[in-house]
């Protein structure tokens, strides 16, 4: 009894589909996929499919479709409660963000994931490969300790179901580890840890083992003895042979074409090899952004030419360097998130209980607005009222996902609760809607606190949250109590008069 085996229909399709993609097939994959989601109606098989369907797409880099896909399949995932689809699915959303250079969205994946299949209490097949998954995100993201914790968990959940250990052998952790050596100037680290993967390899071909490998492992393989050839270490294993097949993916195609380069360098062509890097450009996220100019920096010292082999050098070190970089910038962010949602949070009991909060950001709701607001009015109080909302926020859901809206939401919500003067109020109105309250306040106060929210979330890192959408905020402010104005009225002006804050 496996885990597909629950599922009330289609289940024949779903394991053919996973078939296909183990074996590095998603595009025949994807419209199997899509027929099961046209034709089922129960919600368990649908969300597998969606999750499924969204992993299609990452293996072959269709990186526009992600936010889409990714935002079905966690809206599906989020009602059926179950760990392993929950985890599957954080795997995936790793890979995808790290698809599109978002580390600190790629890291909180990845511990969602980690903490979902760690909760499966009946590991089966789905399970094994919820945890290469998880694997392969590690270390494409660069934890490649927690990669080899993660494999090790899939072979072992693997073999309690009866599955060959070859087929999580995952090369892949152990080449990533092997160039992120290179890059960072430890050739000779890096040799060792080819080594290796080259007697692995032949003692799989000894045994007959590399006859159940995935397909998708062959041109992994072959690029480890061509780079270990690009170094000068020959091999004796027919490594052009490795190249063939290896499915439809980013990864192979990309490996296949770099491993052409490593094999022209060590023939002694390097400059048809450095054609080569030149005429087809690769995915930066296969190996790094560092391996090309890395391999240009070999070409060039093959063919003698030592000032131009030290420039790639360097160029190569410091791309390498610039993903630590980010990796601190992403941990910093991180830690200012949280520590202005527990601001945000510890706020709370201030203003009321649970029903009167929006869960998601921890401020108040409408419903407590218009409670608070009722109360200052019977006082026969009044106070200035300002609308915010998010320009450039759809722009956010549509390319990054649901998720990291909902972490821009989150933000926000600590920008205006940080700012605000003792005693002000802020609520999350609607969607990217936000209400602040400055009792006793006119106009002067008004733009002095809108100017704090102008340049709290000017000084906000976006471009490490969101990559490539700017966000602002757009404010209107009004007067409550004047004249009998109340809420309403209130809004509607204030909302009238928005504009960048």
């Amino acid at each position: 009894m496996t885990w597909l085996d629950q599922l009330p229909d289609c289940v024949d399709d779903l394991r053919r589909a996973g078939e296909l993609q183990q074996g590095g097939r998603s595009a025949e994959a994807l419209p199997i996929l899509d027929k099961v989601l046209e034709v089922t109606s129960d919600p368990l098989t649908r969300a597998y499919a969606l999750v499924q369907r969204f992993g299609a797409l990452i293996n072959l880099g269709r990186v526009a479709e992600f936010a889409t896909a990714m935002t079905s399949a966690s809206n599906a995932v989020h009602e059926s409660s179950d760990p392993y689809l929950r985890g599957q699915m954080h795997a995936f959303a790793a890979l995808g963000a790290h698809l599109q250079s978002a580390l600190d969205r790629g890291v909180t994946h990845l511990v969602q994931a980690s903490r979902a299949l760690a909760a499966v209490t009946d590991g089966d097949a789905e399970t094994a490969w919820g945890w290469h998954d998880l694997a392969m995100a590690y270390s494409y993201l660069g934890f490649h300790g927690h990669a080899l914790t993660a494999i090790e968990q899939a072979r072992q959940v693997g073999a309690a179901g009866g599955m060959a250990p070859e087929l999580f052998a995952a090369p892949g952790i152990r080449l990533r580890n092997a160039v992120a050596l290179d890059h960072q100037g430890d050739t000779d680290g890096c040799l060792r840890v080819l080594r290796d993967i080259d007697a692995e390899l032949t003692r799989y071909v000894a045994t007959g083992a590399d006859a159940r490998l995935r397909p998708s492992s062959r041109p992994v393989y072959g690029y480890a003895l061509a780079r270990r050839a690009a170094l000068g270490e020959s091999t004796d294993t027919d490594v052009a042979g490795l190249f063939t097949g290896g499915g439809d993916s980013v990864r192979s195609r990309d490996l296949r074409h770099l491993g052409g380069v490593c094999l022209d360098i060590a023939a002694g062509r390097p400059a048809e090899a450095l054609l080569k890097l030149d005429a087809v450009p690769v995915s930066q996220e296969i190996l790094g952004p560092a391996e090309p100019a890395r391999l240009r920096s070999i070409c060039h010292a093959a063919a003698g030419d030592h000032e131009a082999a030290h420039k790639a050098d360097r160029y190569a070190f410091r791309l390498a360097a610039q993903r630590i970089d980010r990796l601190r910038d992403g941990y910093l962010d991180g830690v200012s998130a949280r520590l202005d949602a527990q601001e945000t949070h510890r706020d709370v009991g201030r203003y009321g209980d649970e029903t009167l909060t929006d869960p998601l950001t921890g401020l108040p709701n409408r419903r407590q607005l218009e409670r608070y607001v009722a109360a200052m009015l019977a006082r026969g109080e009044h106070a200035a009222i300002g609308v915010c909302d998010l320009i450039g926020f759809s722009a956010v859901n549509a390319r990054h996902g649901r998720h990291c809206g909902d972490l821009v939401l989150q933000r926000i919500a600590g920008i205006l609760n940080r700012v605000m003067r003792r005693g002000d109020f802020v609520a999350r109105f609607a969607g990217d809607e936000f209400v602040v309250v400055l009792p006793g306040a006119g106009a002067a106060q008004a733009a002095e606190v809108s100017r704090r929210i102008s340049a709290a979330a000017a000084g906000e890192n976006w471009q490490v949250l969101v990559p490539g959408t700017p966000i602002t905020l757009a404010a209107g402010w009004s007067e409550v109590g004047t004249h009998s104005r109340g809420l309403s009225a209130a809004l509607a002006e204030a909302a009238g008069r928005r504009s960048p804050a």
